[in-house]
């Protein structure tokens, strides 16, 4: 969780508890925060990046949980706390895990060094899940790494913002005939994701490319000594829209092999 003594001092610093969030959200840059933190030690007490990583509601600071808030990025050193859900729901996944196999006629072996969501995330894609669950056979391998958005408008609620050369990462991006589908894993069971994760990726390329984008979370479970591999494609139905996010379907599967 985000450090409540440096939240709560910049809270007071600024006078951000009698901010009228009903009107719009406050706009903070990471300069204040170093300012208002520079008495601060610890690392994770005055780095603005560690402050204001907040991925799952659980990470805020008691004084966002307690007011409803929660920050996203307006442009690189610059942010936005605003009242409102800014996060998603990540259903567990109940249905019988669904035995997939392998398009390959061998094993990866070397997948199994390791224990990263990307080299999970890999091993599902060269076994063709990825392309499977998408039922789209022409996806490869495209997207991933660091890049900065485009300048897009958004709507949080009633609130219109403005956003530019953010940093995004996915980890990893993929490119049919029609259609990019870009993937953020985790190797941990994860409840709810800042809807960040997938909007601003989804919104960039969306603003990049011509074809349909879809976001879709991936994560590795490891049931019963099993490596169980879980996706979520979700879709945004207003494109500027942050909030109409919603999920399209979801599934478990264990992958085999016919060796």
């Amino acid at each position: 969780m985000a450090s409540n003594n440096a939240w709560n001092k910049i809270f007071l610093d600024y006078n951000i508890s009698n901010h009228d969030f009903n009107n719009g959200p406050f706009e903070l840059t990471a300069d204040q925060i170093k300012v208002s933190c520079q008495a601060f030690t610890a690392t994770g007490d005055k780095e603005p990046r560690i402050l204001c990583k907040q991925d799952t509601r659980s990470d805020r600071p008691t004084v966002f949980v307690n007011n409803g808030l929660f920050i996203l990025p307006k442009k690189n050193g610059a942010y936005y706390i605003l009242k409102g859900e800014g996060y998603v729901d990540v259903p567990d996944i109940t249905t019988p895990i669904q035995d997939y196999m392998s398009k390959l006629d061998f094993e990866l072996e070397s997948s199994m060094v390791g224990d990263s969501e990307m080299q999970f995330l890999d091993f599902a894609y060269a076994n063709s899940l990825i392309r499977t669950f998408m039922d789209d056979s022409s996806l490869v391998l495209t997207i991933r790494g660091r890049k900065y958005t485009p300048p897009f408008s958004f709507h949080v609620g009633s609130n219109l913002l403005n956003t530019e050369s953010v940093q995004t990462e996915v980890d990893a991006g993929y490119e049919g005939k029609t259609s990019i589908v870009l993937i953020e894993a985790k190797n941990f069971s994860a409840t709810n994701v800042i809807i960040r994760q997938l909007y601003y990726p989804f919104r960039q390329w969306s603003e990049n490319t011509t074809k349909k984008v879809y976001p879709v979370f991936f994560e590795k479970r490891m049931i019963n000594n099993e490596n169980i591999f879980y996706i979520w494609q979700f879709e945004f139905t207003d494109v500027e829209d942050y909030n109409s996010i919603q999920l399209v379907k979801s599934g478990r599967y264990r992958i085999t092999t016919s060796k």
